[in-house]
């Protein structure tokens, strides 16, 4: 048998790596950088979308955001049975899901039928069926938002009864303050909704 020399002082021979390690290192980002890739083809905005409304579709689910993360800690509290939380969850996680559709309204998943749905798989959206339903929502939320941000401080809930006694604006001082930050952005759900709904009018009225 012969050894391998190595010079003095050298330090140890290289690992030897395995095509298998290599791999299953490089696995991750490759598939990390395929959904990344795909989201945002996904989600660009098709061409002809106006700058202004592209923002103004993107900035929809942050209105949301705030008021869907301020109730999530209401799932700890002693007190609060399941059927309460499931709901608190629910409505957090349906709102966000609400508000990001406005992003179909520049992206171009928003302009074909999804192919799961059968014999209008891969079909356009006639322009009516989103801008009806876009446009009777941003009314409802402006107008909904308003209301409640004219009740809630004088004391009543918008079903016209007194607010209850624990209710967050209740307390004074950081919880209400708190409360109302994380509430005020949903005055801009409606007037974004609105303008982003009348860019996608009128870029498909042209088409």
């Amino acid at each position: 048998m012969t050894r391998t020399a190595r010079a003095p002082g050298a330090g140890p021979p290289p690992a030897v790596t395995t095509g298998t390690e290599e791999s299953a290192t490089a696995g991750a980002p490759v598939v990390t950088g395929r959904l990344r890739t795909a989201w945002r083809a996904a989600h660009a905005p098709v061409p002809g979308v106006p700058r202004w409304a592209r923002l103004a579709a993107y900035a929809v689910p942050f209105t949301v955001l705030p008021s869907s993360l301020w109730r999530l800690p209401l799932v700890f509290r002693d007190g609060v049975g399941f059927g309460e939380r499931a709901y608190i969850v629910s409505l957090s996680v349906v709102s966000e899901l609400v508000a990001f559709t406005a992003v179909g309204l520049v992206a171009a998943w928003g302009e074909r039928f999804p192919r799961w749905i059968p014999g209008l798989r891969g079909r356009t959206v006639p322009t009516p069926v989103a801008v009806i339903p876009a446009a009777l929502g941003a009314v409802v939320l402006t107008a909904l938002w308003t209301y409640a941000f004219v009740t809630v401080p004088a004391g009543v809930t918008l079903g016209g009864e007194p607010i209850p006694a624990d209710f967050p604006t209740q307390a004074g001082g950081w919880e209400a303050a708190i409360f109302y930050l994380c509430y005020l952005p949903l005055l801009l759900w409606g007037p974004l909704l609105a303008a982003v709904t009348y860019a996608y009018h009128q870029r498909r009225r042209k088409h």
